[in-house]
């Protein structure tokens, strides 16, 4: 199984004035030195789930695979303080047909009740041709609602006679994808956001999944390398399952056992690149919508209503690839913290 495979090219109804991402990608940045500053978007709740703003730097203590770290630099942002644009992500891959209905109905509830939408966003597709995302950004909820009544979810050809139930090739297609949008959002300017509406694509883990050392090696090389573009990118990743529990694959927590950083290739699983994993890793959230996609994108979005941006040195790495667990400590009550669980370190270069 080579989860590096490009997916084929099938059939499918494009929403009109998208583009495939791999067409769209932003210009690369120029070559510069490795950045060895860490920076972290935090975002700080209360019990009630809502953001907590007016926080100082002597509030937070940052740890780095448990030994506290200097913050250079330090800043309380809201959301009038700094544009974030945001990418919202339709799955017809691995979700069911009535479901992509649904869920394309409560998108649009979502765009027409919100109006004026706090910041830029824009909407991409994903079908069993990849990922199409449509071209610029708007905060016109209407016009964004508008351009999806011309869109027609294409029938997946892919069948329970292919592959594992079809697992293998919908994993491949999703990680493409997956690395596209997260190569188009790390292009553009400031923070951004993405919102994947879909139940996750296939785990492929578990007691009869044996992989061998040369499967377990592309699977760590994929993690550090998503791990590595969204936290350089500034891209937050979040997931919401469009109909809750009962839309789960196998089982509703049952991404929870991937969650934990990889440190070497003989531990890593495909669980390890689910979509819930990324986007809790990434700092962002798992949702189960619960029938209730708007409340839950609300949910998502509130993360851009204030935040706290923190920045640390990178502590020299021993070895290539070497993880750093991190945590966020606020010295209020009540309060928690979130933000990326950890990174992959180099070490410095020789002269």
């Amino acid at each position: 199984m080579n989860i590096h495979l490009r997916a084929c090219i099938v059939f499918a109804v494009l929403l009109p004035g998208a583009i495939a991402i791999s067409a769209q990608q932003p210009p690369p940045p120029a070559k510069a030195a490795p950045n060895r500053t860490i920076h972290l978007d935090v975002s700080v709740e209360a019990k009630s789930g809502e953001a907590v703003p007016g926080l100082a730097e002597q509030d937070f203590t940052v740890l780095d695979n448990a030994a506290a770290q200097p913050v250079t630099t330090f800043k309380a942002v809201s959301v009038s303080d700094e544009p974030v644009e945001v990418i919202l992500v339709m799955d017809s891959v691995n979700t069911r047909f009535e479901t992509v209905s649904y869920e394309q109905g409560e998108l649009q509830k979502f765009l027409k009740s919100s109006g004026k939408l706090a910041h830029p966003t824009t909407i991409a597709m994903l079908t069993d041709k990849g990922a199409q995302i449509q071209k610029g950004f708007s905060t016109d909820g209407n016009v964004l609602s508008h351009l999806l009544d011309g869109y027609t979810a294409g029938l997946r050809e892919i069948t329970h006679n292919t592959g594992y139930w079809g697992a293998t090739e919908r994993l491949q297609i999703s990680l493409t994808a997956a690395r596209e949008l997260a190569a188009y959002a790390a292009g553009l300017p400031g923070r951004k956001i993405i919102v994947w509406i879909s139940p996750g694509w296939p785990l492929l883990s578990g007691v009869r999944m044996d992989l061998d050392s040369k499967q377990q090696k592309g699977i760590f090389s994929d993690i550090v390398s998503f791990s590595t573009q969204l936290r350089e990118g500034r891209v937050t990743l979040y997931n919401i399952n469009p109909r809750g529990v009962g839309e789960s694959l196998l089982g509703a927590n049952y991404y929870q056992e991937f969650v934990k950083g990889v440190r070497k290739p003989s531990q890593t699983q495909f669980g390890d690149l689910g979509l819930q994993v990324l986007a809790v890793q990434s700092g962002g959230l798992a949702v189960e919508s619960d029938n209730d996609i708007a409340t839950s994108l609300k949910k998502c979005l509130g993360d851009t209503e204030s935040w706290y941006e923190v920045s640390f040195p990178m502590p020299p790495a021993e070895q290539p690839n070497e993880y750093h667990h991190i945590e966020i400590k606020v010295d209020k009550p009540g309060v928690t913290a979130r933000t990326r669980d950890g990174y992959y370190a180099q070490p410095e270069a020789r002269p």
